[in-house]
């Protein structure tokens, strides 16, 4: 099986991070304000309004999550004796991101519980896609903790674009 960085490895781009990131915080900010509203629409027609606050919100979160998140995770590669590359990092932790756009589109649906099993489904793709490439690229080496910890990292995103966007 070819992994992500034996893919990238001649050509890694910045497609994931900016273009996939950006599409993802329009996406949370529009989708996110219209789940309010179908959410609400069973109580009370009245009192919906758009919150511009969630491209706000949306914006800080994932441009710092896929700016730092890699830049960290970079580092502490290094501190631990592996040779990654940074550009390579964020490229994989862009792409990452790719799953939560449709995803974004599935948590319109007005079920409670359906949402959080999309998320939950969701969140774990894309931890197990950080977690089978951060394995790969360390070669042998015994980083799981690392690797562990990028995955929670990950998946707690997932978790907080439920809970702050999809309530």
């Amino acid at each position: 099986m070819d992994g992500f960085f034996r893919k990238i490895d001649a050509n890694p781009d910045m497609y994931g991070p900016l273009w996939i990131t950006t599409t993802l915080i329009f996406m949370l900010a529009a989708f996110g304000n219209f789940a309010t509203y179908l959410m609400q629409r069973k109580t009370d027609l009245n009192i919906w309004s758009f919150d511009v606050g969630y491209f706000n919100w949306a914006a800080s979160v994932m441009y710092g999550y896929a700016a730092a998140v890699p830049a960290i995770f970079f580092f502490l590669f290094q501190y631990f004796g592996s040779r990654p590359s940074l550009v390579r990092f964020w490229c994989m932790w862009g792409y990452s991101l790719f799953i939560f756009i449709p995803a974004s589109v599935l948590l319109l649906i007005p079920v409670e519980f359906l949402r959080w099993v999309i998320i939950i489904l969701v969140g774990g793709a894309s931890s197990w896609f950080i977690s089978l490439n951060l394995k790969e690229f360390t070669e042998g080496a015994d980083m799981m903790v690392l690797i562990a910890s990028a995955a929670v990292l990950q998946f707690t995103l997932a978790l907080f674009i439920k809970v702050f966007f999809f309530a």
